[in-house]
């Protein structure tokens, strides 16, 4: 039997008895012995678990209760969100042993929904990197080609999506985290507006730029795990109504019923974009696209984007400020690692921090201390929230132009292993396309676009706020008339080498 790429159509065979989520859930765990050792997608695998749940969920289907989209496909999370019971690392030594006595919210309408979780994805530790290479349980690498990297910080998600090892999977995204590791690997992800998806659960990084979004094989499936976690939750207070008929709205195009027309679909073309540092074979994947877009009935507009060259310091400013708080709590007493070798508390904290965290992650929170400092709040913090605001601001003006964004996702494909990881200003410098959207709580997507150099190239397509309807729509015209979203890396097929 041929299993398909999609979870959607995964979904349909299921609920049409050509196959069981029994069956389905004993294939993703053969692809996951496939591969897994060329991968590393993965930090915590859950194969008993996982076929119990299948077989619950079966019972539900026989009795007529597949209600969702995507009712009894095995699917994986990101080690920084929740799962009752499941050890949630982070990626760090630091919560090597932590294990939640709860569940996110995002898992908990899943399992409303019918999924079955087989596995927890590596990740850079505490979702900072760009590359998942900071990760204490080791390197993803790309499947395209394992020399290279998968992008981070949801590495492990967009790999094993892309290794055929899940259907689909969550990540999280602070500043591209979600996008540039789907642009890198060849699949598709969602950013959604900060807000419209709950963030209860996941283990924080930057609080107000933090959003749980969704990585498939295509659009489609990404709408569909879109529709089922989104909307308001009580337990988390920055989450708000859809008011826009959002899960409607995605229905609709998950099951086809309408037909996907962009004729009149405003492109905005941000020439600020596609300057100094981006990779030849990128910019014309992109512009090839935008192309492709418009002879679907798209008109390409252009659009200024001035303010995006402040961008990266005001992100990492910020970010990196409220990572400094959030990480505070670690500190040897509470929960997670503790450091033995201590004679008094002060000694706790600095052994246990020191030992307990990464290279990058102390990086990050001493930075983030350094700005949030006394006699530096005014001079570095405050300013990086003045430019948050004028970027917010150049977004605004550009959709009185535009109905959607296109741009790169990154300025280069997949780097080789260890090229970038001893020069963090280079790594930083490679979210100059992702990080505004956060900082902005914008909707975005990525999808396949081409190839350059052998690897995936990915396009983003950023919206108004609360309008992923528009993108999805926009992003499914695109491959509905295309084929990049199906070509798959050879080690799908040939496993471990």
């Amino acid at each position: 039997m041929t299993i398909p790429f999609s979870a959607v159509e995964a979904a349909k065979m299921i609920k049409t008895k050509k196959i069981s989520a029994i069956e389905l859930t004993t294939e993703a765990f053969s692809a996951i012995k496939n591969v897994e050792l060329s991968v590393s997608a993965c930090i915590t695998t859950l194969e008993n678990e996982a076929l119990d749940r299948a077989r619950v969920v079966q019972t539900r289907i026989d009795a007529g209760e597949a209600h969702s989209p995507l009712f009894g496909v095995p699917m994986m999370v990101k080690d920084n969100i929740c799962v009752k019971g499941v050890a949630a690392t982070c990626g760090s030594k630091m919560l090597g042993n932590f294990t939640p006595p709860y569940n996110a919210s995002v898992y908990e309408r899943l399992l409303e929904a019918g999924a079955i979780l087989t596995a927890k994805t590596n990740l850079d530790e505490f979702a900072m990197g760009g590359s998942t290479e900071t990760s204490y349980f080791g390197v993803t690498k790309n499947p395209w080609d394992v020399t290279r990297v998968a992008g981070g910080s949801s590495g492990g998600s967009a790999a094993a999506v892309a290794s055929g090892e899940t259907f689909y999977a969550l990540g999280s995204d602070t500043g591209g985290s979600i996008r540039q590791p789907c642009s890198f690997c060849g699949v598709s992800g969602i950013k959604p507006t900060y807000g419209a998806v709950s963030r209860y659960g996941l283990i924080a990084y930057a609080s107000s730029l933090d959003q749980i979004g969704p990585i498939g094989a295509d659009i489609r499936d990404c709408a569909a795990v879109l529709s089922i976690i989104t909307g308001k939750d009580p337990k988390d207070s920055t989450s708000v109504e859809q008011s826009a008929g959002l899960d409607e709205d995605l229905s609709s195009m998950i099951a086809e019923t309408d037909p996907i027309d962009i004729a009149g679909m405003r492109v905005g073309i941000p020439a600020d974009y596609f300057g100094d540092g981006l990779d030849n074979g990128v910019k014309a994947a992109v512009m090839n696209a935008a192309k492709i877009l418009e002879g679907l009935g798209a008109s390409l507009v252009d659009i200024k984007l001035p303010l995006v060259k402040y961008a990266v310091p005001a992100y990492y400013v910020i970010a990196c400020a409220e990572a400094s708080s959030n990480l505070s709590r670690y500190d040897g007493v509470k929960y997670g690692f503790s450091s033995g070798e201590t004679e008094n508390l002060d000694q706790l904290y600095v052994n246990t921090r020191g030992e307990g965290f990464g290279a990058e992650v102390k990086r990050r929170v001493m930075l983030g201390s350094f700005v949030l400092s006394s006699g530096y709040f005014d001079a570095y913090y405050k300013k990086g929230l003045q430019a948050r605001e004028l970027i917010q601001r150049d977004f605004f003006s550009a959709f009185e132009l535009c109905d959607v964004i296109l741009s790169p996702t990154a300025p280069t494909v997949a780097y080789k292993i260890g090229e970038n990881i001893s020069d963090p200003v280079k790594m930083y410098l490679g979210d100059i396309y992702t990080v505004s959207v956060n900082l902005a709580g914008l909707p975005a997507v990525v999808i396949p676009c081409g190839f350059s150099d052998d690897m995936p190239v990915g396009m983003q397509l950023t919206g108004r706020r609360f309008d992923e309807k528009t993108l999805i729509k926009t992003a499914w015209a695109f491959q509905k008339n295309t084929d990049f979203h199906v070509k798959r890396p050879s080690i799908w097929k040939e496993g471990v080498k």
